[in-house]
């Protein structure tokens, strides 16, 4: 069955601390009607820094969707090839090994896919498979795990890669006033990450399951409205609150590999923010400590929408924390409000 296998996770140079994040808020935004809630939501992120793709007073200017754009092309151009790299290398694999990429990616557009850039440049044979994933923001990437399963699947034997390309600083709108765009600024980083998702026996998570779930009526919830100025992040109040409709959904999802939640060893969650954690951990009934990794991800690097899991992963890797037949679930959530699943046992 397919193995997914260790990621390989980096993070930009430029580092914005939350103090800086802090003080920045009351300066610009000195006159705003609700600063004082701003700055109580940004400061409850549990969001101690952030790294981003250019210095920060650089990031504040909006200098146009063109120009942001081509910055979006060229930081991925350089980033991503060595990111790909360590992960096909985790995997002992080369590009000519791999059938199919996915790139998954909400903070940034281009048509050809990043992907066909990569096939040119890095090595991959011409009949690699493209699989561009651009609209389910922070659940995209367990959504790539899915279809990359998936793929394999359909393709015995096959390899894929996965890519998550996320430059959310990008996306600032210094004349977007509200209060869930404020949050934004102080939630969300920068990362690219990549895994393999092979066809042959590795080490990593035997892939058991995979599965979506959707919170009817919500799709206004997490958005983006597109503006002549680019993607403005729309955040309504009531998204932390979906985890008490999402955890049942999330144990039917267990249960379909005859198993209880309870017994589930690890588990791999996208850290959307602390309130999202705290409520799945209350209402999955298990111990919030569970969580731990994902809440290391959130506090070093911010919320790095689809790249999320895969960091999440990788820490469980690094530490060696997983043995022989432990399970693990994951699961990323995202605009619909949308849940990407996955039950995976470690060999």
């Amino acid at each position: 069955m397919p193995v997914l296998c260790k990621p390989a996770v980096a993070v930009p140079e430029f580092v914005v601390t939350l103090d800086e994040t802090l003080e920045l808020t009351r300066q610009v935004h000195a006159g705003h009607t609700k600063l004082s809630l701003a700055l109580r939501l940004i400061g409850n992120t549990g969001v101690l820094k952030r790294h981003i793709v250019q210095p920060l007073q650089e990031t504040l200017k909006h200098p146009g969707l063109t120009e942001r754009t081509q910055i979006y092309v060229e930081q991925a151009i350089a980033r991503i090839p060595p990111v790909a790299q360590e992960a096909m290398h985790n995997a002992d694999l080369r590009a000519v090994d791999i059938d199919a990429i996915a790139v998954v990616s909400c903070t940034g557009f281009t048509m050809p896919p990043l992907s066909t850039w990569m096939i040119n440049k890095l090595g991959f044979r011409l009949d690699t498979v493209q699989i561009p994933i651009a609209q389910l923001g922070c659940a995209a990437g367990g959504a790539a795990i899915g279809r990359a399963y998936d793929y394999s699947v359909a393709h015995p034997g096959s390899n894929v890669l996965i890519v998550a390309c996320e430059f959310c600083s990008l996306g600032y709108q210094p004349t977007d006033l509200q209060v869930g765009n404020l949050l934004s600024n102080g939630l969300f980083g920068d990362a690219v990450a990549a895994v393999v998702v092979a066809g042959r026996d590795r080490s990593g998570l035997v892939i058991e399951r995979v599965g979506s779930r959707l919170v009817p009526d919500t799709q206004d919830w997490i958005s983006y409205l597109v503006k002549e100025t680019g993607f403005h992040f729309l955040l309504d109040k009531r998204v932390p609150a979906t985890m008490k409709q999402l955890a049942p959904e999330l144990k039917a999802f267990v249960s379909e590999t005859s198993r209880s939640i309870d017994e589930i060893d690890h588990f791999v969650i996208h850290a959307g923010g602390p309130r999202i954690l705290d409520d799945l951990s209350l209402y999955l009934g298990i111990d919030a400590e569970n969580f731990d990794v994902s809440r290391r991800t959130l506090r070093e690097y911010g919320n790095i929408a689809s790249a999320v899991v895969l960091d999440v992963l990788r820490r469980k890797f690094d530490e060696a924390a997983m043995v022989d037949g432990e399970t693990c679930l994951l699961a990323g959530f995202g605009p619909g409000i949308t849940a990407e699943m996955m039950v995976g046992t470690w060999q």
